[in-house]
């Protein structure tokens, strides 16, 4: 009898584990940083996070039904994954129907139209955002709708950018309480380290990639902090691995199967290259924030890092 050979896009997964299994894993990490948001942002949280997660799945499922007249794959649950992420990108009183585009843009042209999960080469969430950043830069930069007096105004990174002095100012128990303004996924910084160390004891993400980014930029925050002398060597790489999307980024966004290296020195060499690029664009660039861009940056440099960083062959010496 002929053996019958499939050929399938990454990830290729072996074992027990398969799609539907890690995208809940992700899910589950999430839910104490949705929590945390709700709590400090109020409910309007929990209404941008519905609008986006129920886009994502519909624009999947209608694109995949009528356009690639093909199975849906809403059952994976990464269109859920792509919609929690999209969310925790966008400030809380963004317009119902800006979440809705950012939807459309982050399934339709970031995953499907580059044939699904596992082909596209940008993570989609962040093609979303990247999107609505430039087409509505009011809107997502406006962190004065729908959230408590003593949140609104501008972020600590907007604050810090510009006149670095006011880090003596800044309580960093309450930051990783949660208590600062921002996005929704940029608010629950401890509530993102459990769900990241969740995701590594599950096995479903390695440490490479989140200790390269946050490592590099916490070294690149202390040379420059040493610049300004006295304790803000400790407090500046502090600052700005709490502050902004770094550890949503670097968790749960950066270790995209599809828009990563596959190799640990690549994962490495990819971690560290966001790392630097996040931080010359948020203390030189016109940006307070470059997370996003750095990741995109380096997703497009990934094919890049995975030919000169090629496992040895089994049996090589």
């Amino acid at each position: 009898m002929a053996t019958r050979l499939f050929a399938a896009p990454s990830p290729h997964i072996h074992g027990g584990e398969n799609t539907r299994r890690i995208m809940a894993d992700v899910v589950l990490a999430l839910l104490p940083a949705l929590a945390v948001s709700i709590y400090v942002l109020g409910w309007r949280a929990l209404l941008v996070t519905a609008i986006s997660v129920v886009s994502c799945v519909a624009f999947e499922y209608l694109i995949a039904r009528f356009l690639l007249k093909r199975r849906s794959t809403i059952g994976d649950l990464s269109a859920i994954v792509t919609g929690l992420l999209l969310a925790f990108n966008l400030p809380v009183g963004i317009p119902w129907w800006i979440v809705i585009i950012g939807a459309l843009v982050a399934i339709g042209i970031g995953k499907m139209t580059f044939g699904g999960l596992g082909c596209n080469p940008f993570n989609p969430a962040l093609t979303g955002r990247i999107f609505l950043l430039i087409a509505y830069p009011k809107q997502m930069i406006d962190w004065t709708t729908g959230v408590p007096d003593a949140l609104s105004g501008s972020t600590l990174l907007e604050s810090v950018k510009y006149a670095p002095e006011t880090i003596n100012n800044i309580d960093f128990l309450q930051m990783l309480g949660g208590h600062m303004n921002g996005s929704l996924g940029e608010i629950g910084s401890l509530a993102l380290i459990l769900g990241g160390l969740y995701l590594i004891c599950r096995r479903v993400i390695s440490w490479h990639i989140p200790v390269a980014v946050l490592g590099t930029m916490a070294i690149f925050a202390a040379c420059v902090g040493a610049t300004y002398g006295g304790a803000m060597i400790y407090e500046f790489p502090l600052f700005h691995i709490l502050a902004g999307g770094a550890l949503l980024g670097a968790i749960f966004m950066a270790t995209d199967y599809s828009t990563s290296p596959m190799t640990h020195k690549g994962m490495i060499i990819f971690g560290v290259g966001i790392g630097l690029i996040t931080m010359i664009i948020r203390l030189w660039g016109s940006y307070p924030e470059g997370m996003s861009f750095a990741i995109f940056i380096m997703n497009a440099a990934t094919p890049l890092i995975n030919k000169y960083c090629r496992p040895k062959r089994f049996g090589t010496k």
